[in-house]
């Protein structure tokens, strides 16, 4: 079983040492990237931290039981129940074992999935979806309620069952891009960017046109947070924030449009480069738009931030705490609002980012994940216009692949405007993945949702929830 991972041979380890290791490397301040079971009988663990990055893994216990690692670090808390629900083995004492994907006893219906309940004449429970009053994806949301005020909120994904990564080891791994796109619609590139890191690594080679990746990875960002700003400001009535972030976005994705011939970036990436190449003319029409987006984003925020009214709404609403935030290894804007500099173009990098800062903030409330959000766009635009000055158009885009390397295992970790993307794929032979596993940044963060609103008016959910703005297609692979 043994097997290749960044040059080093991986062993299964004994389950009591698997534990142990992974302790001293969460006391010394890693983080899991990623736990979870595999057909070969196998539990695998990603931790990582600041440039590094370490695999440990151990046989299926038996008894299937092991004792919970949530229990001192709540970050696993998610993991765990996906391996249990995956693959029957128990988390002993572990604080929340509830289905992740699949209701309770298999069964399917609502009914039989155990929530929280409780006796007191004083609480009431108020249902969410998973139908909703906007065309949206499913999800369902049960409230405890005291009056108004929010006593717990548990959160029910799975609705879809998609089975998108069974197919990632169906026929040659090389041409799965268009699974890669499906994962989560509006993160095509940030998905996508890790499934050709996969493959390209597992092929050991180095894919051209990095510089128009990066342009169209931060072009994603950007979009989705210039969306999540317009929806913020719709949510509190301030009209002209909707509308003109709204408007700003659709720029920015036209120009994604220009490039690859689809708004979302579908087709732009496959391994081993990109399917278009870019222009002289496009460059110079992308740094116009790029730079009126710069301008316009700095004066809608800016008078946004301004209104009293809106900042009444968004500040001390939904806040995570510093402690929450780690202690629950949360990513992307969830954890930086906290004062979390976790940032993949900074922790794991897969292209260079001169002079690149994690942006963060400290309240952690509806107002710094906002108000992050802006800073992050501008930041964005600047890498981008810094990128087409010194994008070459008669450089290459793509370079033929090689066969895979066999028995091998390699990760890619990009970050994506909801935060860290992982892929993590096992070659069986030169063509073919053995096993594929994806941790989309929101199966991480959706707990940070269910902290924000407690002790909050449920009138104030639909801006907690927005303000993560979460992908449920992304928790249900």
């Amino acid at each position: 079983m043994e097997c290749l991972f960044h040059n080093e041979v991986i062993r299964p380890q004994k389950l009591d040492s698997f534990l142990a290791d992974i302790r001293q490397r969460m006391q010394s301040g890693f983080q899991p990237i990623a736990f979870f079971g595999t057909s070969e009988s196998l539990i695998y663990c990603f931790l990582g931290k600041t440039h590094e990055l370490c695999l440990y893994c151990t046989p299926f216990p038996d008894p299937a039981r092991y004792p919970s690692l949530s229990v001192d670090y709540p970050a696993f808390q998610i993991f765990e129940r996906e391996l249990c629900e995956e693959f029957g083995i128990l988390p002993i004492r572990h604080p929340w074992l509830k289905s992740v994907r699949h209701p309770s006893g298999n069964k399917l219906s609502i009914e039989d999935y155990p929530f929280l309940h409780s006796d007191s004449r004083l609480i009431h429970e108020v249902g969410v979806g998973p139908v909703h009053a906007g065309v949206i994806e499913p999800g369902h949301f049960r409230f405890l309620m005291r009056g108004e005020v929010v006593e717990h909120l548990e959160i029910q994904l799975g609705w879809q069952h998609r089975g998108i990564i069974p197919m990632f080891c169906k026929g040659p791994l090389a041409s799965k891009m268009l699974y890669a796109e499906a994962i989560s619609g509006d993160t095509v590139i940030g998905h996508g960017s890790a499934y050709c890191g996969i493959v390209e690594e597992l092929s050991d080679i180095t894919a051209p046109a990095s510089d128009l990746r990066m342009i169209l990875l931060e072009m994603e960002r950007v979009a989705m947070h210039l969306s999540t700003l317009s929806a913020l400001a719709g949510d509190v009535a301030y009209i002209m924030g909707q509308n003109l972030f709204a408007a700003l976005r659709t720029t920015v994705i036209n120009a994604t449009l220009s490039i690859c011939g689809s708004r979302f970036g579908k087709r732009a990436l496959r391994p081993g480069g990109l399917n278009y190449g870019i222009s002289t003319s496009l460059i110079k029409d992308l740094k116009a738009k790029m730079q009126y987006c710069s301008v316009q984003i700095h004066d809608t925020a800016e008078a946004m931030f301004a209104n009293s009214s809106l900042i009444s709404r968004f500040d001390d609403t939904g806040t995570i705490s510093a402690n929450d935030a780690l202690s629950f290894g949360f990513t992307g804007i969830t954890a930086k609002a906290s004062g979390i500099p976790v940032d993949a173009r900074m922790d794991h990098p897969v292209w260079q980012y001169p002079g690149f800062l994690v942006q963060t903030e400290s309240s952690g409330d509806v107002y710094a994940r906002a108000h992050l959000r802006y800073m992050e766009s501008m930041q964005s635009l600047q890498i981008i216009l810094n990128l087409l000055d010194k994008t070459d158009p008669e450089a290459p885009c793509y370079i033929g692949l090689k066969e895979l390397m066999p028995n091998q295992i390699a990760v890619s970790i990009v970050e994506g405007a909801r935060g860290r993307i992982v892929h993590i794929a096992k070659s069986m032979d030169t063509q073919k993945a053995l096993w594929y596993r994806v941790v989309d940044p929101s199966i991480v963060n959706w707990q940070a949702l269910s902290i924000a609103v407690s002790q909050e008016q449920i009138s104030d959910f639909p801006l907690c929830n927005k303000s993560f703005d979460l992908s449920y297609c992304g928790s249900d692979l």
